[in-house]
Formats: structure tokens, C-alpha cells, sequence
């Protein structure tokens, strides 16, 4: 079985809004240097929720680079018939998740050094 590159998914994300359904993916890790954590969820139409979120983990190769993930991650949007794909174009914050890992509303213990940072723009918050 063919493995697919580690861009397939970047490349459809290159051409822009093509329709529904869309796959969204976004990089998670406890710092902006190795993503350890990838989420991808499925939007059937426009204002809808998601219909399925998947994640995936690594410990060794960074999500974004490994070959098995790219695979689970293309044929999970194959699956679904993805036509539109969005990726963050970096880590955009700790892979742990609010109110299953710790409390709502505060910052995790594991990931300081997202504790006061704008995850978007990867800037600390003044």
C-alpha cells in the first residue's frame, strides 16, 4: 500500500474554498515547536457543527511530518468526500483539552508556556 506524501492534504488546502464538505485540521503540542497532536474535524455545510473530529497523537515523529498520520488523516477525509480542506499553518496551542484535562476557564499545568499567549498569533499576551 502506497503511502501518500506528507503535503497531500496541504496541497488540497493550496486551492482554495471548493464546497462542502470541508475538513478542518489544526496542530496541537505543549510548546510551538513539535506538534504532537493533530485534530481534524468534518463540516457537511456552512454554520453547521462538526459531523465527526478526529485526533491523532505521536511521541517521536512530529504529526505533521509522519508518514502513518498523513495516511489516517487523508483517508479519514477521503472517507467523507472532503472537497474544501483548511490547515493552521502552525501549532496553535497545548494538546490537552479544557474542562477533560483541567478546569474551564484556566490555564493547563502541563503547557506553561501557553498560558499567556495569543494562540493564533503565537505572541505573548501583554
Amino acid at each position: 500500500m502506497k503511502i501518500k506524501a506528507p503535503n497531500s492534504y496541504r496541497k488540497k488546502a493550496r486551492k482554495g474554498f471548493r464546497g462542502y464538505p470541508a475538513a478542518t485540521v489544526a496542530f496541537y503540542d505543549p510548546d510551538d515547536q513539535f506538534a504532537s497532536k493533530v485534530s481534524v474535524g468534518i463540516l457537511l455545510q456552512e454554520d453547521a457543527g462538526l459531523l465527526e473530529l478526529r485526533r491523532w497523537f505521536a511521541e517521536k515523529l512530529d504529526v505533521r511530518t509522519d508518514p502513518a498520520i498523513t495516511k489516517g488523516i487523508w483517508d479519514f477525509m477521503e472517507s467523507h468526500g472532503v472537497k474544501t480542506v483548511v490547515v493552521t499553518d502552525r501549532i496553535i496551542g497545548c494538546p490537552h483539552e479544557e474542562v477533560i484535562d483541567y478546569p474551564e476557564g484556566k490555564v493547563c499545568p502541563k503547557c506553561p508556556f501557553w498560558a499567556h499567549r495569543d494562540r493564533w498569533a503565537g505572541e505573548p499576551i501583554q
